[in-house]
């Protein structure tokens, strides 16, 4: 590969025109011939810039709706062409091809249109045919061609050329050329992956994956370890759309905290009333409901204070003044929330590390939306656990049923139980967790973790008796003995919420009619690992 290549000749067809005239005035006062195609054309033209169709280099119309304007050897040729090759250049004397020293293409919106939720033959219409043709084309002969694909990029390309003289130099084109190649593989993915959702395949038998880098990350899950964020283009709000107003850059640990308080609290429609969840570790430590968002945060604060310690905070409505003066009293690594108010915000400045997420709104808890995770070898992919119960889907399996109140608890629980890692035990009272039992290796156990941390936040507080008396209990899954549930009972519970489908699932109950339990199925467990 040539160490510096001079550009002398561009193509530029762009259907983002963000930064067009500026590079175009750019380049031609560098004396670089331009070439151009449609709208660009047009825009380049009426900037008073002087720019050659395509048509008119090829001989050939746009035709078909402007499907077909740039598959045409002389553009094709002029890309691809080896410009130390003798026979290549010898080609390109005998057929009238000139050379392409600088591409500049963005494709056709079409994430942007299936986004936007357009119908099959209009997403079908933005597909870029042309354009990813000739990106990999330029990308290929990167030793003698540069290729944009970002508008990002066009600075640098003038900064590199004007270091160069008028020329860039071989690592920038290969950057170029990286780039380029992932843009077509991320195109491609998304057309594909459109394509089987159309078609509903469940599992396709060839599936790609692809993310925008959002933000270079200092390491990740420990100081060892090198990481990064990207976007999946979904623009699902969360921690991947938020906007920061303060604090310190987050870290790995922040983003995939934060990601599960907003997705835990999202489960609590804001018109029903405020509702706040504090994270730790991935884990929900407090989630309450409350008259007010001070209200709700004091309730989730309360299950479990020394957890709350630096964990996340995340509520489903805007942050208002009081709130953000609760959440002030202690250290607090990240807030996400809707809004806020210019109030909170003032409070907030205070704490200048303290970092504030804004969403301009919730992710929607049932909307099927495609997981993986990576294992050696290959990839998991499943639906995001997106179930949902309501008081009709619920089954009372014992002699007691619940009442009301207890009815309201138990759904509460179920929500929360779903955000906790398996084996999950959760206990609920008046609308606040008042114990979280999470990620043990039996039920038993996660029974008792739940019921150690209410009893120490008892004592914390100054209660006259532990907060999970009368509590509401979820488990993620069924209780395959009556041990758990058991455990529970003597914990204070008096209302017992599971999916049930266990063998066993006869003795259990008993032994819930036994301990004066009231106990409801839901038909659906909610593992979480």
């Amino acid at each position: 590969m040539t160490d510096t290549t001079p550009i002398r000749r561009a193509l530029i067809s762009v259907s983002d025109k963000t930064g067009l005239i500026d590079l175009g005035k750019a380049l031609a006062a560098r004396g670089v011939e331009l070439l151009s195609t449609g709208g660009s054309a047009r825009a380049l033209r009426e900037a008073g810039l002087a720019v050659r169709d395509v048509s008119e280099v090829t001989g050939f119309p746009e035709m078909m709706d402007g499907r077909v304007k740039t598959l045409h050897p002389k553009v094709h040729g002029g890309l691809l062409a080896l410009r130390d090759n003798d026979d290549h250049v010898a080609a390109m004397h005998e057929h009238g091809i000139g050379g392409i020293d600088l591409l500049v293409v963005n494709l056709y919106p079409f994430e942007a249109t299936v986004a936007a939720g357009a119908d099959y033959d209009t997403c079908i219409e933005n597909i870029d045919i042309g354009g990813p043709a000739m990106i990999r084309a330029a990308a290929k002969n990167a030793a003698f061609v540069n290729v944009v694909v970002d508008v990002e990029d066009y600075d640098r390309l003038l900064g590199d050329m004007d270091q160069h003289g008028g020329a860039t130099c071989a690592r920038f084109r290969r950057k170029l050329a990286q780039k380029a190649y992932a843009r077509t593989a991320a195109y491609d993915a998304a057309v594909s992956n459109w394509m089987a959702d159309q078609l509903e395949l469940e599992a396709p038998k060839r599936r790609a994956f692809a993310g925008e880098l959002k933000q270079t990350l200092r390491y990740g899950e420990n100081s060892h370890q090198k990481a990064a964020f990207y976007t999946d283009g979904s623009n699902r709000p969360g921690v991947a759309t938020a906007v920061q107003l303060q604090g310190k850059e987050l870290s790995y640990n922040n983003i995939n905290d934060t990601d599960a308080a907003f997705e835990l609290v999202a489960e609590f429609a804001p018109e029903n009333g405020p509702a706040v969840a504090i994270i730790k570790h991935a884990n929900p430590c407090g989630v309450a409901v409350g008259g007010t968002l001070e209200e709700a945060y004091q309730k989730a604060f309360d299950c479990d204070r020394t957890s709350a310690f630096g964990g996340i905070v995340a509520m489903n409505q805007p942050l208002d003044a009081a709130t953000a003066a609760k959440i002030t009293q202690i250290f607090t690594e990240v807030v996400i929330a809707p809004g806020a108010s210019d109030e909170a915000r003032e409070i907030f400045a205070a704490k200048k590390n303290l970092r504030l997420l804004l969403t301009d709104g919730l992710p929607d808890p049932r909307k099927p939306i495609v997981a993986y995770k990576q294992v050696a070898g290959g990839m998991l992919v499943q639906d995001k656990d997106v179930g949902h119960v309501g008081l009709d889907d619920l089954k009372v399996v014992t002699r007691k049923a619940p009442d009301a109140q207890e009815m309201a608890d138990l759904l509460f629980a179920w929500k929360v139980a779903k955000h906790v890692k398996s084996n999950a035990i959760v206990y609920v009272r008046d609308g606040a967790t008042v114990g979280v039992g999470a990620g043990q290796m039996s039920r038993l156990d996660s029974a008792n973790v739940a019921a150690a941390k209410a009893g120490r936040m008892a004592a914390e507080l100054g209660l006259d008796e532990v907060p999970t008396k009368g509590c509401a209990v979820a488990s993620d899954a069924f209780f395959p003995f009556p041990d758990g549930l058991l455990e529970a009972a003597a914990a204070g519970g008096k209302c017992v919420i599971q999916p049930g489908g266990s063998m066993r699932d006869d003795d259990v109950i008993k032994a819930a009619d036994d301990a004066g339990l009231a106990m409801v199925f839901t038909g659906m467990r909610h593992f979480r690992h």
